[in-house]
């Protein structure tokens, strides 16, 4: 399966206008709200990257994964179906509501939900923040990366690079405490057919939300931050201070977001050259920072 990259994500929501506020004033995004019943979160010179939709609950909703074009749509499609993985065709509303030609909605072995599409709407208008930020990395890179919970690891760990054709870009075990006792959570970061460190990880435990957290990056180290300090001034959670990754090289910080799950915000990402990288994996989270025991205060 060729996937070029993680197109959007959609987002579950029982208050739009908290996550109209929180996209401008904190993350810097513009927002067109006229569409019934969604929001959509623009992040570069497309109409959207983040889709807001009204619902009954608050939480994560789906990754949406581009694909090159109509040939390589249905041939994912085959190679899902092959796999016995249950997939449907969206319709001509729901392509409308993503803005694409085609989409097919599917789940991997523990429920999170996933969309492949092809052939994103483009309007090319200019991304303008209303808090000045001086812009997101997207582009070939996606727009950034979403950590899902895999509490049946192996066989979800199976599934995204056997049939969906990710590849492994390094691994960590962690615990929450210094407790020896305490079980390790595996973790697996994993790339598909573009420079971009992760675009995908697997964390092996369950998450009410449906998501460890999402991460967008930004040009700038001050992009960073004075999300920071907007963070701070509009009364948003820190959920891990600012840091520095070991294994992709990002300097970002952690909040809280109106769905539940977590936000990374930071710049720095590493581009990877896939032909000479190998996969190593991790004993510590970061270089420095990051500490995450602010979030469960």
């Amino acid at each position: 399966m060729d996937i070029r990259g993680l197109g959007y994500v959609t987002v579950a929501s029982t208050d739009l206008t908290r996550w109209s506020d929180y996209a401008t004033g904190v993350l810097g995004m513009m927002v067109d709200a006229g569409a019934h019943e969604r929001l959509y979160l623009k992040m570069d010179e497309r109409p959207y990257r983040i889709l807001v939709e009204r619902a009954d609950r608050d939480g994560y909703g789906a990754c949406g994964w581009e694909v090159a074009g109509k040939a390589a749509f249905e041939q994912a499609i085959a190679e899902l179906q092959q796999a016995d993985v249950e997939v449907r065709r969206g319709s001509a509303s729901d392509a409308a509501s993503r803005k694409v030609q085609e989409l097919a909605l599917f789940a991997d072995p523990d429920g999170n939900r996933h969309e492949l599409f092809w052939g994103p709407l483009q309007d090319f208008a200019p991304f303008i923040s209303p808090a000045g930020v001086s812009g997101f990395v997207t582009s070939a890179l996606g727009m950034g990366h979403a950590v899902l919970p895999a509490p049946s690891f192996d066989r979800c760990l199976d599934f995204y690079q056997r049939v969906m054709g990710f590849g492994l870009s390094d691994l960590m075990k962690v615990r929450f405490t210094p407790d020896p006792a305490e079980p390790e959570k595996r973790i697996h970061f994993l790339h598909c057919n573009n420079a971009r460190h992760h675009s995908l990880a697997l964390f092996e435990c369950p998450i009410p939300s449906g998501c460890v957290h999402l991460m967008v990056e930004v040009r700038e180290l001050d992009d960073v931050g004075r999300a920071l300090d907007r963070m701070t001034a509009h009364g948003v959670k820190l959920s891990a201070t600012l840091g520095r990754h070991t294994n992709d090289d990002m300097t970002s910080f952690y909040m809280q977001t109106p769905g539940g799950f977590d936000l990374e915000y930071g710049c720095g990402g590493k581009v990877m050259d896939w032909e000479v990288h190998t996969p190593f994996e991790s004993t510590v989270v970061s270089h420095w920072g990051h500490d995450f025991s602010v979030g469960r205060r």
